[in-house]
C-alpha cells in the first residue's frame, strides 16, 4: 500500500507539474482530517509520511501558550507550566506530541482523501501561477472580462485572475465579457477564493503608470511624475518634473500632435487631464495647478497647511470649475487646502485680519492705533515675531528709535508669558473626560481651552464650522469629533430607556 501510495504521489506530481512534497503534504493532509474523526473534540493533528519509503507516523500535538493566557483551546493548548513537567526546557509557542495509532490508508474515504489531495493541489498551483505572475513585476494587469461576481467584474490574464471591484471601476464605463481590459494592480489578497488580484482603474496610480508607458522619458529617469489627482472618467491632473534642462516636461508628456496624452485619455474613457509643471515653490505649484485660471494673487498660511488665492471675476468660475472640481483637483495634486476668493472678499478678509492684528496690539502691547497699524504695514502680524524677530530688523523701521523698538519687545514678551500662564490654567480646568476623548492630543486640547471648551458636552455643543475655526481641522474631522464627544448622550438615553 505504501508502495503504491509513492506511485500515487508521483503521478499526480507529474501530471499537475507540482513538487513532490506539495503532493506529500496533501496526503499528510488527508490522513490527519481522518484521524481527527476518530476523537470528540477539536484535536490538532499532524502525520509525518517518509518521502522514501512511504511509510508514516502520527501524532497528536498541544500548543504552549503562556500560564496567564489560559486555555482558549483546550483540546489543542496545553499551559506552560504543564508542559515544562513533560520537557523541561520547552517554551511557549512550540509543541508537545505523542505518537497515536495511525489511520490505515485503506480506510480512508476514496473521495473524502481525494477531495482533500486535489484540493490542496489546486491550491498550491493556484499559489505557483501567482507566484509566476507577481515575479514579473507587472504593475498594470492586462487581461480579458472573464464573468461578474456580485457587482465586480473578474478580468482573466492566462490563468491568473484579477478582481476588478464596482467601487474601482471608471464611472459609466461600460465593460461586457470578452472586453481587453487595462487596471493597475493594487494589492494581492490571497484569501480571496479565485481572483486573489485586486485591481482598479480609477486610482491615480494607474494614471501615472499608463503615462510611464506612453512617455519613454519617465522610464529613462529623465522626467518624473511627482503627484496625480482624478476625477475618473471626467478630468485629471499630474504634476510632472524634468530632471534634464534640454526635456519639457510638459511637452514631452503630451507628445506629437497630442499621441501620448491622447493615449492615456483613450484608455480612461476620455478622462481629460491637465499637465502642470510641478515646482518646489508651494505658491508657484497651487498657481499652476488652478490653470486655466489666471491668479492675481497668493497668500500661504504654513500652520493651516491652507492658500487663500484671488482670482478676478473672470476667472472666479474657471478657478473653481464645474461643481468645484478645478479647485477640488489642484488641492488634492499638490495637498494644500485652497480657498479661492475674488477680489471683494479678498479685500473685506484683509480688513478684518488688518483690524484683528490693530486690536491684538493695542490690547496686548498696550499701544495706540498708529504703532499697531506701524506694526501691521511693516507686516507684523503676531506677538511672537515683535517679541522675536531679530533686533536689527525692528531697528530698521523708520517710525521706530531704539528704545521705542525695545520697549516694545519687552511688552511683547510680558504679554506672551502673561497668556502662557492664562493658556495653563485653562487647559487644568479641561476635564479628564474630555482629555481621553480619542482623537484628542496637547495641541487640541490647549486650541479648546483657550475658547472656554472644558469639557466633552461643551465640545458636543459646537457646530462643525465652529469647531474647524477653533482647531483648523478639516470638515471630516471636526465632524467624526463632535459626534464621538456625543457618543455619551445616546449611551446615557439607551440606558434611560432600558
Amino acid at each position: 500500500m505504501n508502495r503504491e501510495m509513492l506511485m500515487l504521489v508521483d503521478a499526480i506530481s507529474r501530471e499537475k507539474s507540482v513538487e513532490r512534497d506539495v503532493v506529500f503534504a496533501a496526503v499528510e493532509a488527508a490522513l490527519a482530517q481522518a484521524t481527527k474523526k476518530l476523537y470528540q473534540g477539536d484535536v490538532d493533528i499532524r502525520v509525518a509520511v517518509d518521502r522514501d519509503s512511504g511509510n508514516y507516523e502520527t501524532f497528536r500535538r498541544w500548543h504552549v501558550v503562556p500560564d496567564e493566557a489560559g486555555l482558549q483551546l483546550p483540546d489543542q493548548e496545553i499551559l506552560l507550566f504543564e508542559a515544562i513537567e513533560q520537557i523541561p526546557d520547552i517554551e511557549v509557542d512550540e509543541y508537545i506530541e505523542e505518537g497515536v495509532a495511525s489511520v490505515p490508508i485503506g480506510r480512508i474515504g476514496a473521495m473524502a482523501a481525494k477531495q482533500v489531495i486535489l484540493q490542496r493541489i489546486r491550491d498550491a498551483e493556484r499559489e505557483m501561477l501567482l507566484n509566476d505572475f507577481m515575479s514579473r513585476g507587472d504593475k498594470i494587469f492586462v487581461g480579458t472580462v472573464k464573468r461578474m461576481d456580485k457587482g465586480d467584474i473578474i478580468v482573466e490574464s492566462g490563468r491568473v485572475e484579477g478582481r476588478l471591484r464596482r467601487s474601482e471601476m471608471i464611472p459609466k464605463e461600460n465593460l461586457r465579457s470578452g472586453d481587453r481590459v487595462r487596471a493597475m494592480i493594487m494589492e494581492v489578497d490571497l484569501t480571496l477564493r479565485g481572483a486573489p488580484i485586486i485591481l482598479s482603474r480609477s486610482a491615480p496610480e494607474f494614471m501615472i503608470e499608463l503615462f510611464r508607458t506612453e512617455v519613454p522619458e519617465i522610464e529613462q529617469g529623465l522626467l518624473e511624475i511627482k503627484s496625480c489627482a482624478r476625477d475618473p472618467g471626467s478630468r485629471a491632473k499630474i504634476a510632472v518634473l524634468s530632471h534634464d534642462k534640454r526635456v519639457d516636461p510638459i511637452g514631452t508628456c503630451v507628445g506629437v500632435r497630442g499621441t501620448r496624452v491622447n493615449g492615456v485619455t483613450n484608455e480612461l474613457a476620455g478622462e481629460r487631464v491637465d499637465i502642470v509643471l510641478w515646482s518646489e515653490d508651494p505658491a508657484q505649484f497651487v498657481i499652476g495647478a488652478l490653470a486655466p485660471a489666471n491668479v492675481s494673487s497668493i497668500v500661504v498660511d504654513e500652520e493651516r497647511h491652507a492658500m487663500d488665492v484671488v482670482v478676478d471675476e473672470e476667472n472666479l468660475a474657471i478657478a473653481i470649475g464645474r461643481g468645484g472640481q478645478n479647485v477640488r483637483l489642484a488641492s488634492d495634486l499638490t495637498g494644500w487646502k485652497i480657498n479661492i476668493l475674488d477680489v471683494a472678499e479678498s479685500a473685506q478678509k484683509l480688513a478684518t485680519e488688518t483690524d484683528s492684528g490693530r486690536r491684538l496690539f493695542m490690547e496686548k502691547l498696550d499701544v495706540d492705533e498708529e504703532i499697531a497699524d506701524i506694526l501691521i504695514a511693516e507686516g507684523f502680524t503676531s506677538l511672537e515675531e515683535v517679541a522675536y524677530v531679530p533686533l536689527q530688523e525692528m531697528l530698521e523701521i523708520e517710525s521706530f528709535d531704539e528704545d521705542t523698538v525695545n520697549e516694545l519687545r519687552t511688552r511683547a514678551k510680558d504679554a506672551l508669558l502673561t497668556m502662557e500662564i492664562a493658556h495653563e490654567e485653562n487647559v487644568e480646568e479641561v476635564s479628564q473626560d474630555l482629555r481621553t476623548l480619542d482623537g484628542l492630543n496637547a495641541d487640541l486640547i490647549g486650541k479648546l481651552a483657550d475658547k472656554g471648551i472644558h469639557s466633552r458636552d461643551d465640545l458636543a455643543d459646537l457646530a462643525v464650522d465652529e469647531l474647524t475655526e477653533i482647531t483648523g481641522q478639516s470638515e471630516d474631522e471636526a465632524k467624526a469629533m463632535i459626534m464621538k464627544a456625543r457618543e455619551h448622550w445616546f449611551t446615557n438615553e439607551a440606558a434611560s430607556h432600558e
